[in-house]
């Protein structure tokens, strides 16, 4: 048989782009106890390799304009697995994976002898595939997901160094200001959609007339730029940037030049088309990214670390890519493209130029460095290149963006005024120069400032420089051969941005003489003027006062604080009674608000309908008995004893009631419960008091007591309205109907919580489980500090220590272990058609096992214990998601049962389903958190018995 090699399909690239970081991330976790050598190669090589697919669609995506594919997710929500590749998606996805290819090999060689490699490349590729998914995403809901995740990803990137304070501040400023501006984009992008009539990217950018018409634009609009604005650390929340430095090198290079600050930038290009030309959008992009570019060159000048410098400079540049695109003019977004590439390229190289100077030298102050040149030669000529073209010098490729943009701000007027842009930007534009020629001269000429470290620094190794030689040599060629190396991916992708052909713009170094190249040149001398008189403008700057973001957002995150506790203690009185009050009184109103809507108001239409039905004598006595025990409840409450059989009576009234209105499952569940709740409060009891404080003065009592009145009125009003009205196509009869044909079983009660509400059972049984575990951290501290001298003063005038034991009633319970065990899977195996189930029966093992603990103490009962309950929780949670993950790999709906039946000499003809597994999850689940709660009461009063002993004896021993 002849074997044809299938090809990988484009739709089939775009899945292993999104899903190759993830799975790399995943797989270097997995290796986490493996040298960096295995981490970096792992990480590298799936930078590599999804760079390789992006290059290999590259030339379809540039001739047909884009791939695209969608799956369906949550149909429900419109939000659908949608992948997108056009040239601006493929612009960022080659600068995503080429600088990550990059940085990864920078950091390998960068990071230290027994740094956590494995959690940094993992989380580095976490982002990385964050960032992808967010440029390829193809609906606006799977972007928002994507957004979220950045922000995550990156708070773990920079608080890497966790013993640092400075990274651990850094990483909570830089995720509260863009994950609350992720926030405000959710609600942006969602009322975009709506608008527009589609969460689909392709459908909204098609509707530009529609989104501009519509009344709500202006405020999804300014929802939609804040978050842009927040993720690209524009003026005023550009303040996060510069102390997200205190992150790894590497992860600056990546994060802060060309990645995760530039997805607010790729937002406003994707969004341009139906975003952009309207006043409103001008006025406000323009404004903001003319005043970012301005106050970022500003703030540059007067930095001392280098990071530090280079970060205000992101800011900058930033800056002048948003103002770009917020002249809503198709030759700017032309020049935003260009720019873009320039920017990554030597903004990511002058990173790792001022990490290989910190890690050679010791220091990133640029006061105690000078005349590098002559002891790290091949870093300077990278460094000094890719300042000259953040500068903006000729012949690079920073010079031609920079004309574009001064020659395009020629075109723009602004509140009226033609000569503000042109004027600003040349002035930033000269602050450009200064802060680009400063790191140059200061760092690697003139004098040497600090010998210790001029002695020290040395060029690294060649597997530090490649990387940032790599991407000097790219932003020279951008300079000398723009046209070969960008011409047609800049046409291509500032089509894309425009939602049409991209003008034809001619990339060259030479434009001729024109005003443009004025501002230039003006720019270029007023900043070498800078640079010459900065000393003077250093004391100028040092002598006034400046606002401190850091310490802003720090008195802004207190405040806040402040606030929001003082909010809770308003809210959630540390008082239980009055919590108690509170929520019922609001559960009260409901009723009865409700109760008179259904009725048509008050109490006229009380009654319905439907024909009443006598009470039989079996009714009216379990009703008094109800009445009766709730009473003895009420007169015993500080008898906790006696208040709890009485509250067992009130549970057994309930079991009857289900029992005659022909509700055998619940009779069950609820009698199962009854016993557990009751044996485990017979337990905690042993930890409280006898006789507990008085709670309630006479007056709380009284208005208690009238609200407990209303409470019962406003309830039994409510049971009576719903009670003698006849339902209107009631959900019960679509269970009844469907139970047999659509999840193979005959028990309606059963089939409904495995199949029919499966996801909702799943959600309880997690709850369920959380709360097991609650029980066990609360509990595990309470023979210990001050909670063990009160138990251990309660427990004085204890007779008997728990571990004594009464001989019949050991031999009754392990003669009965084995016979509730088998009762316990018989009621299991038979819930999907009989009265039964995973709950009931989890109950009932759980039963069998509280008997032992109760019978023969802790020590013996736990010694036998094969399987913890912690693992039985876990157990039971994963297997219920696995069941609903099988049924997807059979293209079923998540958690659909299959049935079928089979026939076994000698047992006959049986059936199986899947819904047992997920019935096994709840029986595990169920198990696991009531003996988990057991066990830990049990632990509970072993261990402060003995305790009570020990002190006990200590006393015995001082009076002898």
């Amino acid at each position: 048989m002849d074997y044809v090699e299938q090809p990988i399909t484009p739709h089939m690239t775009l899945v292993l782009l999104t899903v190759l970081p993830f799975a790399a991330a995943i797989l270097i976790a997995l290796l986490a106890d493996r040298g960096r050598g295995v981490h970096a190669i792992i990480a590298g090589g799936a930078s590599a390799l999804g760079l390789a697919l992006v290059l290999s669609v590259a030339p379809l995506v540039l001739a047909q304009g884009s791939i695209a594919l969608s799956a369906s997710w949550v149909p429900a929500i419109g939000l659908d697995f949608s992948l997108l590749m056009d040239p601006l998606g493929l612009m960022f996805s080659g600068l995503i994976l080429g600088i990550g290819l990059l940085v990864m090999i920078f950091a390998h060689f960068y990071l230290a002898a027994g740094e956590a490699t494995g959690r940094f490349f993992a989380t580095l590729m976490l982002f990385q595939g964050a960032m992808l998914g967010i440029v390829l995403s193809g609906n606006v809901l799977l972007l928002l997901v994507f957004w979220e995740l950045t922000s995550l990803s990156s708070f773990l990137l920079i608080g890497f160094w966790r013993h640092s304070p400075d990274a651990r501040q850094g990483a909570r400023m830089a995720l509260a200001i863009t994950g609350g501006g992720g926030l405000v984009l959710i609600a942006g992008m969602v009322l975009l959609g709506v608008v527009a009539g589609s969460f689909d990217l392709m459908i909204i950018l098609q509707s530009r007339d529609v989104v501009q018409a519509s009344p709500h634009y202006p405020a999804f609009l300014i929802l939609i730029l804040i978050g842009c604005f927040t993720k690209s650390a524009q003026f005023p929340f550009h303040f996060w940037l510069p102390h997200a430095m205190a992150a790894p090198t590497p992860v600056s290079a990546y994060l802060h030049s060309a990645t995760m600050v530039k997805a607010g930038v790729f937002l406003l290009a994707r969004l341009w088309p139906v975003l952009s030309g309207t006043e409103l959008y001008t006025i406000i992009v323009t404004t903001v990214g003319m005043t970012t570019m301005l106050f970022g060159a500003w703030v540059a000048i007067f930095r001392h670390d280098l990071k530090a410098i280079l970060a205000y400079s992101t800011i900058s540049q930033l800056g002048l890519l948003v103002m770009l695109l917020g002249f809503s003019l198709e030759a700017a977004a032309v020049a935003a493209v260009l720019h873009v590439l320039n920017h990554a390229a030597f903004k990511a190289a002058l990173f790792m130029t001022a990490g290989i100077v910190d890690h050679e030298s010791g220091t990133r102050d640029i006061r105690r460095l000078g005349a590098l040149a002559k002891v790290m030669p091949v870093t300077a000529v990278i460094g000094t290149l890719a300042a000259g073209a953040m500068a903006g010098i000729p012949p690079l490729g920073g010079f031609i963006s920079k004309e574009m943009m001064l020659y395009e701000a020629l075109n723009v007027s602004l509140f009226g005024i033609d000569w503000l842009v042109p004027v600003v930007a040349t002035i930033a534009a000269s602050f450009s120069v200064a802060y680009s020629l400063r790191f140059a001269v200061h760092l690697f000429f003139g004098q040497a400032r600090d010998d210790a470290a001029h002695r020290k620094a040395h060029d690294p190794g060649a597997g530090m420089l490649v990387a940032p030689a790599v991407l000097v040599i790219v932003a020279v060629l951008l300079g000398l051969l723009p046209m070969l190396l960008a011409g047609t991916v800049v046409s291509a992708v500032a089509g894309a941005v425009i939602g049409g052909p991209a003008p034809i713009v001619e990339l060259s170094l030479w434009h001729g003489v024109n005003l443009a190249l004025g501002m230039s040149v003006l720019a270029i001398g007023v900043g070498i003027a800078l640079l010459w008189r900065h000393a003077g403008l250093l004391r100028w700057y040092a002598a006034r006062r400046h606002a401190d973001a850091r310490a802003m957002f720090q008195r802004g995150m207190t405040a806040s604080d402040v606030f929001v506790r003082k909010m809770i203690v308003a809210v959630h009185r540390p008082s239980l009674q009055r919590m108690l009050f509170a929520t019922f009184a609001v559960v009260l109103l409901m009723i009865v608000d409700g109760t008179g809507s259904a009725t048509g108001g008050g109490a006229i239409g009380l009654t319905g309908p439907r024909e009443l039905l006598p009470a039989p004598l079996f009714a009216i006595v379990t009703w008094l008995l109800l009445i009766a025990a709730t009473i003895a409840v009420l007169v015993e409450e500080r008898q906790r004893f006696r208040a709890l059989i009485y509250i067992s009576v009130i549970g057994l009234v309930i079991a009857l009631s289900f029992v005659y209105f022909s509700a055998p499952d619940l009779a069950l569940t609820q009698i199962s419960v009854e016993v557990v709740t009751i044996l485990l409060l017979l337990l905690a009891l042993n930890l409280l008091p006898k006789r507990p404080p008085l709670l309630s003065s006479s007056g709380l009592r009284v208005r208690d007591g009238l609200f407990a009145a209303f409470g019962g009125l406003g309830v039994g009003g409510a049971a009576w309205a719903m009670l003698t009205r006849n339902p209107n196509d009631p959900i019960s009869s679509f269970h009844i109907a469907n139970s047999y044909s659509g999840g193979g079983g005959t028990n309606v009660v059963n089939v409904t919580l495995v199949d029919f509400r499966a996801f909702d059972t799943m959600g309880e049984i997690i709850v369920l489980g959380i709360a097991g575990l609650v029980i066990y951290a609360l509990l595990d501290t309470t023979v210990r500090g001050a909670a063990g001298a009160r138990l251990r003063s309660w427990q004085e005038d204890m007779p008997h220590s728990p571990e004594r034991h009464p001989m019949m009633f050991v031999m009754s319970t392990r003669i009965l272990l084995p016979l509730v065990l088998v009762a316990g899977i018989f009621i299991f195996l038979r819930g999907h058609n009989e009265p039964g189930g995973g709950f009931i029966a989890g109950l009932v093992v759980a039963i069998a096992l509280l008997l032992q603990y109760l019978a023969s103490g802790y020590d013996w009962t736990d010694s036998r214990r094969r399987i913890g309950e912690h693992d039985l929780i876990g157990f039971g949670v994963l297997i219920a998601i696995l069941t609903g993950i099988g049924a997807l790999a059979f293209d079923a709906n998540f958690l659909s049962t299959a049935y079928d039946y089979f026939t076994l000499p000698l047992v006959g003809k049986f059936e199986l389903t899947t819904a047992l597994f997920f019935d096994l999850g709840v029986f595990s689940v169920v198990l696991g958190a009531v003996v988990l709660a057991l066990a830990q009461l049990s632990h509970i009063a072993q261990r402060a018995a003995r305790a009570h002993a020990l002190q006990e004896a200590e006393k015995h021993e001082d009076a002898s």
